[in-house]
């Protein structure tokens, strides 16, 4: 075995890459190590590019194994078996940052793996992954232009630190991963609890400044080690092709410039290209161009001619200026049954969010290396084809839904009530139907109001916006709520949520290099006109949460003593059955003593809340129990006044009369086993037996 290491430090904290030990066929293979946290990452291209393709075939996958940390699945199958959520979210944080640095016609398929080895619990495994599948690719013959580093930065105790430990992120009131070249930063994805522009800008930084040093490293590292890159099979670009097609496009492309409509535009730009796509591959020609070319063509001269047309008109494809913001529309409640809805649209971007409220069972569950838990909140997004006049698959969620979805949810997570405050399960959905880029903000946009409409009490709402730029040398425009197409054929994509205050989430892709400090401050500033633009609409609609929706459960909390959780659900949950059966409440019981109940009225609520109430309170000296006689002895009445708590109400106590026979007088008075009758308790002796008295209330009543 061939071994060889190299080291970086960041923020006092050491990451080893090592190769030639593990994977050794792999086309490039490194285990990073930090702390006791281990990745092995591989790459491997296949051995013949794929025909017929214009894109980029590169596959990543990411999976943290439980025996890292000494455990094994849960359930009945003891195998890892689909990605989690948290493993396809930092899938694509590995693919956002590498995609665009693979040389541009590279058509073999690429295929990324990393495993998650060892996990001390300490130092996060995803931004390691990131500088492992980086380095791995370094050391390979695929192409990678530069090296590619990744840092995660926090904020504990308004201090910025660098890939802060599992511990401080807990504290952190930021949470921001990014990842780019030793010259500009590629991808961002975070959030943080309404942190200033400033404050972002100032994190970005400051982790910029790491990677370069984990970059410098990478780049030594493949100087010495790294393979030849594979460069005989890059298909290269005709350059020929390319005036010719943006000739022939010319005309086209400036009569659809002023079509508004999306779905009108498409249509004449997709006739006008399959026209010249005819006319270029027709076999009749002595020279004839391959489709794939021919489209690929068309695209560039398709971004070239927007570009262009923005620079110098300063007007964009739908007639917009670069910081005008879509009409916006709101319609609060569309579905009546719904505990709270919201029907979101701006321009052809539409969401439908639904909030559904619930107790604790309608938490979602988890399972990761650090144990199993539950979230009270979380948002689902669902985009079926028809949202774009499509035909497509419909079935489990692809990574660009969990991916929108958890932006979406992070981004109002920092808006959430707490759970003293609110204990409801809160479950949201953003449904697409319509879309022209910017879905997952207005997920965020619909969300919001979706809350406020089933009645959640947030304080600070939260509109979000994705912002575009295109550069050209030293000169770019940056593009306020974006298009598909600017989305499609423009250098960035960059999404923040927040409030009027403040920022929530982030997130950004660059396809070029190049983009400076400087550039993303006129972002975020441009950004933050927007963002308050589409919230002050929202709250012209809707300024405040409106009254909790009579079909949402009511639910309320109860703390008990700990060592009384015993009693409420009873041997083998006896008690707590009975009680679910009796009332139809659901009930949730931590192990601190607090106990949640949700029903769907009030008076099922009332009930299950006595019935515990009766099972854990404590019996008080000269307190009135309504109390039901358990039995009746010579020397008087036994009374339960308390779910299992019985006391003696003596003979001598049962009347303000002196009583000879205590049958006769409960014949004569018509008192029997299973009555009620109030009492009060006079002692509780050093035994714990009850001294009850019924005299003493009736002598109270005859003054």
């Amino acid at each position: 075995m061939n071994i060889k290491q190299t080291s970086v430090t960041i923020a006092g904290k050491t990451i080893t890459f090592e190769t030639g030990k593990i994977a050794r066929q792999a086309n490039g293979s490194v285990v990073v190590r930090s702390g006791d946290t281990m990745i092995l990452s591989t790459a491997c291209s296949s051995a013949n590019p794929l025909e017929g393709i214009n894109f980029l075939p590169l596959r990543v996958d990411y999976q943290e194994k439980f025996s890292s940390v000494g455990k094994t699945v849960s359930g009945f199958i003891k195998r890892e078996g689909r990605p989690a959520e948290r493993e396809i979210l930092t899938c694509r944080l590995i693919d956002r940052p590498i995609r665009p640095m693979i040389q541009k016609g590279y058509c073999h398929e690429i295929q990324l793996l990393s495993y998650v080895l060892s996990y001390d619990g300490t130092h996060c495994p995803d931004v390691l992954a990131i500088c492992a599948a980086s380095a791995a690719l370094c050391l390979s013959d695929i192409p990678l232009v530069k090296p590619i580093g990744a840092v995660r930065v926090g904020l504990v105790d308004d201090n910025f630190v660098i890939n802060p430990t599992a511990e401080e992120c807990k504290a952190s009131s930021l949470d921001l991963v990014l990842a780019g070249t030793a010259d500009a930063v590629l991808m961002i994805e975070g959030h943080c609890k309404f942190l200033t522009e400033e404050q972002v800008i100032e994190a970005i930084d400051l982790g910029h400044k790491a990677i370069q040093e984990i970059c410098h490293c990478l780049q030594s590292w493949q100087d010495e080690l790294g393979k030849p890159k594979r460069l005989d099979t890059i298909k290269p670009v005709d350059e020929a092709l390319l005036p010719l097609v943006e000739k022939k496009a010319l005309p086209m492309l400036e009569e659809t410039w002023s079509i508004h409509d999306k779905k009108e535009r498409e249509l004449a730009l997709s006739a006008g290209k399959e026209a010249i796509v005819q006319e270029l591959t027709d076999e009749t020609l002595e020279a004839p161009y391959s489709e794939i070319d021919v489209n690929d063509a068309l695209q560039r001269a398709t971004a070239s001619f927007m570009r262009k047309k923005i620079f110098e008109t300063q007007t964009r494809w739908d007639g917009r200026s670069p910081k005008d913001i879509r009409p916006i529309h709101i319609e609060q409640n569309l579905l009546p049954r719904a505990h709270g809805s919201s029907l979101f649209t701006r321009g052809e971007t539409q969401s439908l969010a639904v909030c559904v409220l619930g107790g604790q069972q309608m938490a979602q569950r988890f399972e990761d290396l650090h144990g199993e838990g539950n979230q009270r909140f979380y948002m689902q997004y669902f985009f079926p084809p028809f949202s774009v006049g499509e035909v497509g698959r419909i079935g489990p969620p692809g990574r660009r839904e969990i991916g929108h979805g958890k932006l979406a949810e992070r981004a109002l997570s920092a808006s959430l009530p707490s759970q003293e405050a609110f204990p409801y399960i809160i479950r949201l959905e953003s449904n697409i139907t319509g879309c022209n880029g910017s879905s997952s903000m207005a997920s965020v946009c619909g969300g919001c109001l979706a809350m406020m409409a089933a009645g959640v009490p947030i304080e600070r709402p939260v509109a979000g916006i994705a912002m575009g730029l295109l550069l050209e040398k030293s000169d770019c425009v940056i593009l306020s709520d974006i298009l598909g197409v600017e989305d499609a054929l423009g250098d960035m994509d960059f999404k923040i949520t927040g409030n009027h205050e403040g920022i929530t989430a982030f997130q950004m892709d660059i396809k070029v290099e190049g983009i400076t400090i400087d550039t993303m401050k006129k972002a975020l500033a441009q950004a933050k006109e927007g963002r308050v633009h589409i919230l002050n609409e929202m709250l012209k609609t809707c300024p405040k949460p409106a009254e909790m929706s009579q079909f949402a459960p009511r639910i309320e909390s109860i703390l008990v003593k700990p060592s009384k959780i015993g009693t409420v659900i009873g041997p083998g949950g006896k008690q707590i059955r009975a009680i679910i059966e009796e009332t139809g409440v659901e009930i949730d019981i931590n192990d601190d003593g607090v106990i949640n109940l949700a029903a769907q009225d009030n008076i099922a609520l009332e009930k299950a809340k006595a019935i515990i109430h009766g099972l854990t309170a404590e019996a008080e000296v000269g307190k009135t129990y309504s109390g039901k006689i358990a039995s009746i002895v010579q020397f008087g009445f036994f009374v339960e006044i308390l779910p299992g708590k019985e006391g003696l109400c003596h003979i001598s106590e049962i009347d303000t009369k002196r009583i000879e026979d205590l049958n006769a007088y409960a014949k004569e008075n018509g008192i029997k086993v299973g009555d009620t009758i109030d009492v009060t308790l006079l002692d509780i002796n050093d035994r714990g037996q009850l001294k009850l008295s019924r005299r003493k209330l009736l002598q109270t009543a005859q003054a």
